[in-house]
């Protein structure tokens, strides 16, 4: 009677896959809270034909996120690395990195923020700026709009995801839905926000007008607490896969 050995990378438990979904949950949700796209999105839809630049800036949104999660699982064939081999060392210690970078950068806004006199002018985004900013977007194609989006996509995050991604067993149907879930929560700001448009369109400029202007307010403090959490987070988790 033969007796079957397990093949690497094949018949993995799907325990392996619940640390990657809880990372891809946590990344999703602080990239669909991080202010910056949210105020380049309420700009470009309050734009004439906004809501066609809407669409084009949310598929160039959601095309960065598929194209980076497609490098990395054609790189690794869709089968995680075994534990502990180089490739998946080099991944956590890149997410490891990430995180580190991610505190520095919050530590890095909070100590640049002005101290007490309230000064969103000083950086461009105060009330003074806002008709500019809109007549500038009045120029703004789909295109550019797409363009924009893929400038404005937080890359630091989507390099997290992209080394969480490195775990995906695509042998196991749950990682589709896992991926699938991933693109979507990052981007359902941005969906929430076209669809408020498409059936209520009044109310929702008027809605989005006073969100642009509360993260105009409130944007230094958000990036900080974003980029802190999402920091510590990837930190703790690359510390405890590298030590066990």
């Amino acid at each position: 009677m033969s007796i079957p050995f397990p093949v690497p990378g094949k018949g993995r438990s799907t325990d392996g896959e619940k640390p990657m979904v809880l990372d891809l949950l946590v990344i999703g949700l602080i990239i669909t809270l991080y202010p910056l796209p949210i105020m380049a999105f309420v700009l470009v839809v309050s734009a004439p034909g906004g809501l066609w630049k809407g669409l084009a800036f949310i598929l160039a949104w959601l095309g960065c996120l598929v194209a980076v999660i497609a490098v990395v699982l054609l790189l690794t064939g869709g089968e995680p690395p075994p534990p502990r081999s180089p490739p998946s060392t080099a991944g956590l210690a890149l997410r490891l990195a990430i995180g580190i970078g991610l505190v520095a950068y919050a530590e890095y806004r909070r100590r640049r923020r002005p101290g007490a006199g309230p000064a969103p002018d000083a950086e461009g985004s105060g009330p003074a700026e806002e008709p500019r900013a809109l007549s500038r977007m009045d120029q703004v194609s789909a295109w550019s709009a797409a363009g924009i989006a893929v400038l404005i996509q937080p890359w630091g995050m989507v390099g997290a995801a992209a080394t969480t991604v490195l775990e995906a067993n695509l042998s196991d149907s749950a990682t589709y839905l896992a991926l699938f879930g991933f693109c979507v929560l990052a981007s359902s700001t941005l969906l929430a926000m076209e669809l408020y448009m498409v059936f209520a369109p009044e109310r929702a400029a008027r809605a989005l007008t006073g969100l642009r202007a509360w993260l105009s307010d409130h944007k230094d403090p958000a990036i900080v607490l974003a980029c802190l959490v999402l920091g510590l987070w990837l930190v703790g988790r690359s510390l405890y896969d590298l030590t066990r």
